[in-house]
C-alpha cells in the first residue's frame, strides 16, 4: 500500500507576508526511522538546524533572499551527510558530477550548472553563471573553467570521496538491474539526495536554489532536475520559489516546479493547494516518487512529499521547525 499523502500544512494561508521566511530541504525518499540510529538522526537534525540558522541569520539582519540562499546551501554542500558537494554520491565510473541552478523571483533570471567535478560549491557557480554570463547553463568543463574566471573556489576531485558514498556505489553496483542500470526503488539505498533553499527578505524578493551530487551509479553523464530551470527549480515573485527533490526524471517530464506556480498564477490556487496537487496526485500517478520545498509571496510554505521521508525545516519570524520523517 503506497504512503499516506503528505500535505504541507493545516493552518490557514496567510495574506500578510512577514518580515522573512526560509524553508529548506536535504534530500527525500526511502528515510524511515527503524532505520536511523539514534546519533544519526540527532546528527541530520543538528545539521537541518544550523543551516536553518544561517539563512534565518541573513534574513532577519535584512540580507537578500540571494545570500540567505546561497550560504544555506553552501553550508549543506560542505556537509557530508547531504548528497551536494562533499557528500556527494558516485557515478557508475567512480566520478562526482555535482549540478546546481539559482533563480531569482524578482527578474526570472536564472543559473545553473552540470556535470561539475571541480567546483567545491556548485551552488555558488550557478549564481555567478545567473549574474555575471548572458546564459542559464554551463556544463562540465565550460562549467568550471567560468567558475575559475569568477573566483569560485575548486578542489581536486579526491574532495569529493566520503567512504559512505563510496560502499553505497559498490552495493548498488552489486543490486542494479540490466533493464534500467540503477538500483531498484525498493531499496533502502535509493535515497533522492539533493539539497535545496527558498528564502523571501524583507523587500519581498523570492529566490530559490537546489544542489546535488545527482543519482548513484548515474551513467553517460545523465542530469537530473536540479539544475534544470522549470523541473527542479523555479522562483516569481507573482506566485512562490521552489525546490525540488526526487526522481529526476519524472520531475523534469512533468515540469513540477513551474506547474506549481502556474497552478497559482491560471487557477489562483493557493501554495498548498497547488503543491499538494502536484506532487500527490500528478506526480504520484505518474509513478514519480520525492517531494518539494515552496515559499510563496505571502511566506507561506510548503513542504509535500509523497516518499517515506524528506530532510526539511523552515523559518519565520518566531517559528522554526525541522523533521525527517513522515511520522
Amino acid at each position: 500500500m503506497p504512503p499516506p499523502r503528505q500535505s504541507s500544512a493545516s493552518k490557514p494561508q496567510q495574506t500578510t507576508r512577514p518580515q522573512y521566511a526560509l524553508v529548506i530541504h536535504g534530500g527525500a525518499g526511502t528515510i524511515l526511522r527503524a532505520n536511523m540510529t539514534p546519533e544519526m538522526d540527532a546528527a541530520y537534525r543538528q545539521a537541518l538546524q544550523e543551516a536553518v540558522a544561517i539563512g534565518e541569520n541573513i534574513l532577519k539582519n535584512g540580507g537578500s533572499s540571494y545570500d540567505a540562499v546561497e550560504q544555506t546551501i553552501m553550508y549543506l554542500e560542505d556537509t557530508p551527510l547531504f548528497n551536494a558537494g562533499k557528500g556527494a554520491v558516485f557515478t557508475y565510473e567512480g566520478r562526482n558530477e555535482l549540478d546546481a541552478a539559482f533563480m531569482d523571483g524578482a527578474t526570472l533570471m536564472a543559473g545553473a550548472v552540470a556535470g561539475a567535478t571541480i567546483i567545491k560549491n556548485p551552488i555558488r557557480a550557478a549564481r555567478a553563471v545567473m549574474e555575471k554570463s548572458a546564459h542559464v547553463m554551463l556544463i562540465g568543463p565550460g562549467a568550471e573553467a567560468f567558475a575559475i574566471e569568477q573566483g569560485i573556489d575548486t578542489v581536486d576531485p579526491s574532495y569529493f570521496f566520503t567512504q559512505q558514498r563510496w560502499d553505497t556505489l559498490q552495493r548498488v553496483k552489486a543490486l542494479e538491474t540490466k533493464s534500467t542500470g540503477y538500483l531498484p526503488l525498493q531499496s533502502a539505498d535509493y535515497k533522492f539526495g539533493t539539497v535545496g533553499c527558498v528564502a523571501l527578505d524583507q523587500n519581498g524578493n523570492l529566490a530559490a536554489g537546489t544542489s546535488t551530487g545527482g543519482m548513484t551509479n548515474k551513467r553517460w553523464n545523465r542530469v537530473g532536475d536540479a539544475p534544470i530551470i522549470g523541473a527542479g527549480t523555479y522562483a516569481n515573485n507573482a506566485t512562490c520559489g521552489i525546490s525540488a527533490t526526487g526522481h529526476g526524471e519524472y520531475f523534469i517530464r512533468y515540469t513540477v516546479a513551474h506547474d506549481v506556480s502556474a497552478l497559482m498564477e491560471y487557477k489562483n490556487l493557493s501554495l498548498e493547494e497547488a503543491a499538494d496537487i502536484v506532487v500527490n496526485q500528478k506526480l504520484k500517478n505518474a509513478g514519480g516518487e520525492g517531494g518539494l520545498i515552496a515559499i510563496d509571496k505571502n511566506g507561506n510554505v510548503a513542504m509535500p512529499f509523497n516518499s517515506e521521508g524528506m530532510y526539511r525545516g523552515y523559518a519565520k519570524p518566531g517559528e522554526r521547525f525541522v523533521e525527517i520523517y513522515r511520522d
